[in-house]
């Protein structure tokens, strides 16, 4: 594993403990000679992590769509900044330039790339692992719904059990570094290529 993407908030949230887990994940990663990929920002958790990881000269690779630079969040000292046209080619940019993918504490953003790359390794567009860093216990309300969607037969529990969870970055990364690939579907590579 080379790089990581990471899903976070644009916002610090309430609580230090946010911050103090997006610095943590930074060291983590710089501590393993990762590369950051992220959605480019300069503000919130993303410009948290961005800095830890800058910080440490490890590779950031931010991914923001044009609309976001205008409004001047995108991060002026990443090692590449990619502006792209829209948020698919921002979600589709960022999942093809990682080697798994953490979610920290954040918002509807947050949520929407977490379950779009969660769908896509269920449908077996991906093989990539997916961690939730569940920081001052964030993800637990989550993690209990996607339990109750087991307990309801809207999920499988081989599915739900793809999704890595820890409230430590070092034990998160570990368990994404140990984690089986999940076969790729050779009918959904061949169908989007199509």
């Amino acid at each position: 594993m080379k790089s990581i993407c990471v899903y976070c908030g644009s916002s610090p949230g309430e609580r230090p403990e946010y911050k103090a887990g997006a610095i943590a994940l930074g060291n983590e990663m710089v501590g393993r000679g990762l590369t950051l990929v992220y959605g480019g920002g300069n503000i919130g958790l993303m410009g948290i992590v961005a800095d830890a990881v800058l910080r440490g000269g490890n590779p950031v690779i931010g991914i923001i769509p044009k609309s976001l630079v205008r409004k001047e969040v995108g991060h002026k000292d990443v090692t590449e900044l990619h502006i792209v046209d829209s948020m698919h080619q921002r979600k589709q940019m960022m999942a093809d330039r990682a080697d798994a993918f953490i979610a920290m504490p954040g918002g509807i953003g947050t949520y929407e790339e977490l379950f779009e790359t969660f769908t896509w390794l269920q449908l077996g567009y991906h093989g990539k692992p997916i961690g939730l860093l569940n920081v001052a216990g964030f993800y637990d309300k989550l993690l209990a719904f996607i339990d109750h969607a087991v307990e309801e037969g809207f999920l499988k529990r081989h599915h739900a059990d793809l999704l890595h969870v820890s409230a430590d970055p070092a034990e998160l990364i570990d368990r994404l570094e140990r984690a089986p690939r999940h076969p790729v579907d050779k009918w959904a590579e061949r169908r989007e290529r199509t």
